[in-house]
């Protein structure tokens, strides 16, 4: 206040210059706001349930990288844009985003599915926190094994696989299902009750469960906003789900599988096409909006690049969330950079079932993104499956892998 009591230009003109220090000082700190690095625990709240995942930060020359932790999975995201004291987060390659104020230990804000008008959790994230899930007894109960698991639906129930591994109180493992796999889930055990949840950036699960006297579970499984339901299981080693290669075949009065579909640079693509005459091709139904697609994209991406020498191609159907071709190349050129794919991939329109029939005809349906289509060298289809067991389901995962170069071999010695 004393530079106030002062009239001459000089001294007008040191408190200015003071005045002027001090907004860039500010100003300097609302850009580049510390985020500190380590474990933070994440939690999503919808349904007044708390979704948990782990989020590990790093620093590298300015420069932020936040690891989604699930299990062994490792999910990279490194595009953290800091605006002010706010940090918004893309997720991987899908169209979704974390919107975060920094505030020392705590990162609070929202998590986003931009392609949903309105869709919005709030997130939450405290440094130190290094445990999934607070435990308030030592584990009573082994969930671990392979269980026979029925969720329940107004018409009965749905059969998935259930496979768990306990260590102690840690246990991890996943759902699989005729259309896929819960991926990596983790979690712990709390007296007779089980707990996994998982959060890859487009998908969020928690699952709770809780071991009866005849050593049956029962539990609640939520997953995003709004979807809830019941479930049950026991134990059954010699359970299976129907065969994937069974369920999702070419309907009477179809000859072959053929499209005409553009690329990413507009052109139009079809199997009578120079490049795939006398090749083998692999054809991928896909999203970009699925985690499944994910890890059957990062399986075939690096499986193309050792193998498509000798004859072989894959091509990659396209189905988006929205109807919009330039919203389509925005999404697939990411996932392409992120994932490293080195294929064909071509725009098929919009996940709607409508769409989906009118683009692809020749099947009786599509049920599940993903599903694959093997043709051999004259282009008639020798397999469809449906799904993928992706890394998080061991050995259906191996298991699949072994089937699918066994079946290329064959096909590329014909």
């Amino acid at each position: 206040m004393k530079n106030l009591l002062f009239i001459g230009f000089a001294s007008v003109m040191m408190l200015l210059s003071c005045s002027e220090k001090k907004d860039n000082s500010h100003e300097k700190k609302a850009i580049l706001p510390l985020i500190k690095t380590g474990i933070w625990r994440g939690t999503l709240t919808p349904q007044s349930v708390e979704m948990p995942f782990m989020i590990d930060v790093k620093e590298h020359n300015g420069k932020y990288t936040f690891f989604l932790i699930n299990a062994d999975e490792r999910i990279p995201l490194d595009e953290v844009v800091i605006d002010g004291d706010s940090i918004h987060v893309p997720l991987f390659v899908f169209d979704a985003t974390i919107h975060a104020k920094v505030e020392g230990d705590e990162m609070t804000g929202v998590w986003v599915k931009n392609y949903i008008e309105g869709y919005g959790l709030p997130f939450k994230a405290v440094l130190g926190q290094s445990e999934r899930f607070v435990t308030q007894q030592e584990p009573e109960a082994d969930f671990g094994g392979k269980w026979e698991v029925d969720f329940i639906n107004e018409d009965g129930s749905d059969k998935a696989i259930g496979l768990f591994e306990q260590s102690g109180g840690k246990l991890t493992g996943t759902f699989l299902t005729p259309t896929g796999d819960y991926r990596f889930l983790e979690g712990v055990v709390d007296g007779i009750t089980m707990k996994l949840s998982c959060f890859d950036g487009v998908h969020a699960f928690l699952f709770e469960a809780t071991m009866k006297e005849d050593g049956s579970i029962e539990g609640d499984f939520w997953s995003g906003k709004s979807w809830h339901q019941k479930w049950k299981a026991r134990r059954n080693e010699d359970f299976e789900l129907p065969d994937p290669y069974s369920l999702t075949y070419i309907k009477e009065g179809y000859e072959k599988f053929a499209f005409k579909f553009p690329n990413m640079e507009g052109d139009l693509v079809e199997l009578s096409d120079p490049r795939y005459q006398g090749k083998v091709v692999v054809v991928q139904i896909l999203g970009t909006w699925c985690p499944n697609c994910m890890d059957e994209t990062a399986f075939l991406a690096d499986w193309y690049k050792r193998n498509k020498e000798r004859g072989v191609e894959i091509i990659g159907l396209d189905f988006e969330t929205k109807d919009d071709m330039d919203y389509a190349i925005r999404r697939v050129n990411r996932m392409k950079d992120k994932i490293g794919v080195t294929y064909e991939i071509l725009f098929a329109g919009s996940t709607d079932k409508e769409s989906v029939a009118k683009a692809l005809p020749m099947l009786n349906h599509v049920m599940s993104f993903p599903t694959t289509i093997i043709l051999d060298k004259n282009h008639k289809v020798r397999r469809i499956h449906t799904g993928f067991s992706g890394p998080g389901t061991g050995e259906y995962y191996e298991k699949y892998i072994e089937e699918f170069n066994l079946l290329m071999d064959k096909l590329l010695l014909e």
